[in-house]
């Protein structure tokens, strides 16, 4: 174990041996491994989006193996997925790659802002998943009964030993669209992960946008000029960095902003992507090879 990593697991001083060594597999596995950085593998946009939006764009990837796979291949940190997909797998890649099971999903056609419970930790332990992930909706009417069932959750992963992801991504209530990736929000949302006892954060890229009336006035004179620095400002949010926060690749998009993402992510001391639809359908070896230029964004090579 590197002095990076054993640095970052002390900041998460509750936590028993068996969680440590889990989040020790995801920030040690993989090209990134001992750095501090992540690129993880999400591959939950099936139940949000269906599989044709999903994966007919690159049929092969109707197939869980395929994701399994390119998550190895391409030496990344670690593969996330519900629990179908990742018992389609868990024989085959066994021991291969740290899992990330998402124990709750939403689909397209709910018109409330919520999601169902889909798995469970006796799921996580049963596929030897380093860590259960959930999502949490601030914002939303229901996120109070979002924030009580993680907290079950996630005090029962602990007690066994697995580790927390928190995808906390602002949506509902009094947001404006524009509100949902605004930088006062972003940074509000991920304290809330930090909060509810996430190890690992799952935010999205924030605007220079800033939502709230009542935030204004403190972020006057805020230089939010580039996206380097509202990395920076989420970031500090988290208990100044003493949790490890990855922000998500969002909807399918040009290379160059793929790697732009990542180069802001690095400099405003973020740890990572957590990156699906712009790598998994585009055909493999283009996917193979903008995850091996984003890790070596990652590294200091670009």
């Amino acid at each position: 174990m590197t002095p990076t990593v054993r640095a970052i697991l002390a900041n998460y001083e509750s936590d028993n041996p068996g969680v440590k060594a889990n989040l020790a597999r995801i920030l040690m596995q993989g090209r990134l491994g001992g750095t501090g950085k992540l690129v993880i593998l999400p591959v939950d946009q099936g139940f949000e989006h269906g599989p044709a939006r999903s994966f007919a764009v690159n049929e092969p990837a109707y197939d869980p193996h395929y994701h399994f796979q390119l998550a190895i291949d391409a030496g990344l940190s670690a593969y996330a997925a519900p629990l179908g997909m990742l018992e389609a797998g868990a024989g085959t890649f066994a021991g291969q790659i740290p899992t990330i099971l998402k124990v709750n999903s939403s689909n397209s056609w709910a018109t409330g802002i919520n999601q169902a419970v889909t798995g469970g930790v006796d799921d996580a332990l049963r596929l030897g998943c380093s860590a259960i992930g959930f999502t949490i909706y601030p914002g939303a009417d229901d996120v109070f009964d979002m924030m009580e069932e993680i907290r079950e959750l996630s005090a029962q992963a602990k007690s066994v030993g697995i580790a927390t992801v928190i995808w906390s991504y602002p949506r509902g209530g009094m947001l404006s669209k524009d509100g949902e990736l605004a930088l006062d929000v972003g940074a509000y949302a991920a304290h809330m992960a930090a909060l509810l006892g996430a190890h690992i954060i799952k935010v999205k890229l924030p605007t220079d946008h800033i939502e709230q009336k009542e935030a204004k006035k403190v972020y006057e004179g805020f230089d939010a000029s580039t996206q380097a620095k509202r990395v920076s400002h989420v970031v500090k949010s988290c208990f100044n960095g003493r949790r490890i926060v990855v922000f998500s690749g969002g909807a399918a998009k040009g290379a160059d902003a793929v790697y732009q993402d990542a180069r802001d992510i690095r400099d405003g001391g973020g740890n990572g992507s957590i990156i699906g639809r712009n790598t998994f359908q585009r055909p493999r070896d283009e996917a193979l090879a903008m995850l091996d230029k984003i890790i070596g964004i990652y590294q200091g090579q670009e």
